[in-house]
């Protein structure tokens, strides 16, 4: 476990020693003793918040909402700077999945979550009180880590996979770092146009166009955050200009680039999750092994 500071925010962070059986999920556990209002920023994947500790989560959402406890959010949740995470004795683990295996392991399609967060129980029912008493119940983090990835994997081999075609359009959207040309990606996969853009809608939660979008700022905003200028950062992640850049930050955080590296919840993923990057390939719906 190590420790991230970042201004008055300290965090105990813990990562997996191995990386998941399954592709395209990775995780962190956090430990935090007094979580101030925290801004969340948007990013590419389907996000379950396992809350186990004494004190719990709370997000405040748009128009006095507030959820609470172990949560799930579509992908792009935080959009517009409008959600806010606070708590504490805060302990949890956080899992990211990739939209294309979100499908099989909650059950439902991202797109039921419409960009919204969703109490886990309300996907899980009382699974999601067994799962946080049983991540109370483990000593470790390493049990932990493993006791998680082993539940969502068998969920994953019960559930419903995406069709190859969608699968491989995300695929080429995150390894191109949204610099994919969303009105090639149905001439690559042999669909029409409109086939592909319902099925990747329904199935992954958001429409390719979206797609694009939040994995190019993403990957944006990472790099603005390791301390990279707005010039050079607009120029290579395929912003029309710096401006372009400005404008894009500004939807999806209501930030600006200059405040971005002043982000914990960015500036911590260095740690929480080392070696961020492109996700392995996803498999085939006719091949659902887990590795």
């Amino acid at each position: 476990m190590r420790t991230f500071m970042h201004g008055a925010a300290v965090w105990d962070v813990a990562c997996p020693q191995r990386p998941s059986r399954l592709a395209g999920l990775t995780m962190a556990g956090f430990r935090v003793r007094d979580l101030d209002a925290l801004r969340m920023v948007p990013h590419p994947a389907v996000t379950l918040l396992l809350e186990f500790g004494a004190g719990s989560p709370v997000l405040d959402c748009a128009a006095g909402r507030q959820q609470r406890g172990s949560l799930v959010a579509g992908p792009g949740l935080g959009t517009g700077g409008a959600v806010r995470v606070r708590g504490e004795n805060v302990e949890c683990v956080q899992v990211r999945l990739s939209p294309v295996i979100a499908r099989a392991v909650l059950g439902a399609s991202p797109a039921d979550l419409d960009g919204a967060v969703v109490p886990l129980g309300d996907l899980w029912g009382r699974e999601a009180s067994r799962i946080r008493e049983q991540l109370g119940e483990v000593s470790s983090w390493r049990d932990r880590f493993a006791w998680t990835d082993a539940l969502l994997a068998r969920r994953y081999e019960a559930g419903p996979p995406v069709d190859p075609e969608v699968a491989w359009a995300w695929h080429r959207i995150v390894t191109s770092r949204g610099l994919a040309r969303v009105d090639g990606l149905a001439t690559e996969v042999g669909w029409s146009r409109k086939r592909l853009w319902s099925r990747f809608r329904s199935q992954l939660g958001l429409p390719p166009k979206r797609a694009v979008n939040l994995v190019r700022f993403d990957h944006a905003v990472h790099r603005l955050v390791a301390g990279e200028g707005a010039s050079r950062v607009a120029a290579d992640a395929g912003y029309a200009d710096q401006s372009h850049l400005h404008r894009d930050v500004r939807a999806f955080t209501g930030a600006t680039p200059a405040t971005m590296a002043d982000e914990p919840f960015l500036a911590v993923d260095d740690i929480a999750w080392p070696g961020r990057g492109t996700p392995t390939k996803p498999h085939a719906s006719g091949d659902r092994r887990i590795r």
